[in-house]
């Protein structure tokens, strides 16, 4: 685990090298409050987890004003606790999610920003929706009251190679372009949720506003 003093001049590495426009968001998983703490004392604002339950442990003790993100699978089942913990759900990958969180936000009166992850490798063993099938969830996504879609979110196949994922980039931006030209109710597309740690730059390269790291910021896991 880096100490906090690392993870500030990590932060405020990134963010010089990042060009302006380019939001961080901090992936929190199996991190602790306190590397997080350190994180936004650097800069970011934005973080992301993975579970609903380590979310909940977290953010029920972070008073400090940070916006959360779910970045992991969603299942239906942690639908209305995932509506209580986060600002923006990035991985809303099927209608079937999508009705039950916008059923859920109505209980709670909570309005949600929404990215469609997009599985622009075309792995079956992967989540997110084919890209040909994005467009069905935009149109449904657009006469709904509480969600509110904002852009799209990928992961893209796992690589070493940083230069293998551009193809997987330059997919889901075409995407994205596309649905802003279609410029339909209630769809504000302004976020381009794709990188980590390893191809960052390269999504950058590629029109992504918005990349997610973690080892990067606060080292590998369990160092």
């Amino acid at each position: 685990m880096k100490t906090a003093d690392e993870i500030k001049r990590r932060v405020e590495q990134i963010r010089k090298e990042v060009p302006k426009g380019v939001e961080i968001l901090g992936a929190s998983k199996t991190r602790t409050l306190d590397e997080v703490r350190a994180a936004f004392a650097a800069g970011l604002r934005y973080f992301g987890h993975n579970y609903v339950q380590e979310a909940r442990a977290m953010i029920s003790l972070a008073d400090f004003g940070a916006k959360w993100h779910m970045i992991g699978h969603l299942q239906r089942n942690k639908a209305r606790l995932a509506v209580k913990l986060f600002d923006m759900i990035e991985t809303l990958d099927s209608l079937r999610l999508a009705k039950e969180l916008e059923k859920r936000c109505a209980e709670s009166e909570k309005e949600m920003l929404v990215l469609i992850e997009v599985n622009s490798g075309r792995e079956e063993n992967k989540t997110g929706l084919m890209p040909e099938d994005v467009g069905m969830l935009v149109e449904w996504l657009s006469g709904q009251t509480y969600l509110h879609l904002v852009g799209l979110m990928t992961m893209g196949p796992l690589t070493g190679d940083p230069e293998l994922s551009r193809p997987y980039f330059k997919e889901t931006r075409r995407l994205y372009e596309e649905i802003c030209r279609q410029q339909l109710p209630n769809t504000e597309m302004r976020v381009l949720s794709m990188g980590m740690s390893n191809s960052y730059n390269v999504a950058i390269e590629e029109g992504a506003n918005l990349v997610r790291l973690g080892t990067v910021i606060f080292g590998p896991r369990g160092s």
